[in-house]
């Protein structure tokens, strides 16, 4: 990475996290109510089970933190919402740190699956966030990974309209691709005693796997690229 992305990178870190503290007991206590309250009766992992347990929680926590800024580029974001209504040209809530954002696809196919990711990314955020603190004392922070940014910044630059349609796809498609493999550990690599974490895990698994394959068919009939496959760079954490 280059002296001015990293610099990029850098301030908008610091950005989402100040702008994320201020939010963080609001997504947190929301997530308390989707969790199964079988969470704060059970214990830690223990060695590696906890080891594993705590680099993924935060990682998928950072994961999904870098989806919600994709999803309002694409979807829009308005501060002022009416959850009375169902307004389908309504964008998300806005990314903590970020002000309103006009939308960017033009697809709605594009703009409505936006709208229903970002939701429940920001539930699965609030949940992990309640897992790390339950089992290991642990209050997380969101914050911003440089392989999130940099695809932030490629969907920034590419212009509003059928090119942003196409290049969406492909990003955010790759960025799902990159849960899948640490998802799929978690369902043999947490504690045995579990369950709520490994439903938690293959429902990811589930959803993401079957997002890709939606934005796939996407891409083969509004584009005529029928042989796009993700691609991501995994680290381990275990």
């Amino acid at each position: 990475m280059n002296s001015k992305l990293s610099a990029n990178t850098g301030r908008a870190g610091r950005a989402y996290r100040s702008g994320w503290s201020q939010a963080a007991v609001a997504v947190t206590a929301a997530g308390a109510l989707l969790l199964s309250s079988a969470a704060s009766a059970e214990g830690p992992g223990d060695g590696r089970t906890a080891r594993f347990e705590k680099n993924y929680l935060t990682f998928i926590i950072d994961h999904h933190y870098s989806a919600l800024r994709m999803t309002e580029l694409a979807a829009g974001s308005d501060r002022v919402r009416d959850p009375a209504i169902i307004n389908p040209d309504e964008g998300t809530t806005p990314t903590p740190g970020y002000a309103e954002s006009i939308p960017k696809a033009s697809a709605e196919e594009i703009r409505s699956m936006s709208r229903q990711a970002n939701r429940g990314q920001r539930e699965e955020i609030a949940k992990a966030q309640r897992m790390l603190r339950e089992w290991y004392g642990v209050s997380y922070v969101p914050k911003l990974a440089p392989s999130g940014m940099q695809m932030i910044q490629m969907l920034e630059r590419t212009p509003a309209g059928r090119q942003f349609d196409e290049q969406f796809l492909k990003v955010f498609s790759s960025h799902h691709f990159a849960a899948l493999s640490p998802s799929l550990e978690c369902q043999v690599k947490s504690d045995l005693s579990h369950d709520g974490l490994r439903r938690y895990c293959d429902n990811i698994v589930t959803m993401q796997k079957n997002s890709i394959n939606d934005m796939r068919e996407m891409l083969c009939k509004q584009f005529r690229d029928c042989d796009f496959v993700p691609v991501a760079n995994v680290r381990r954490l275990d």
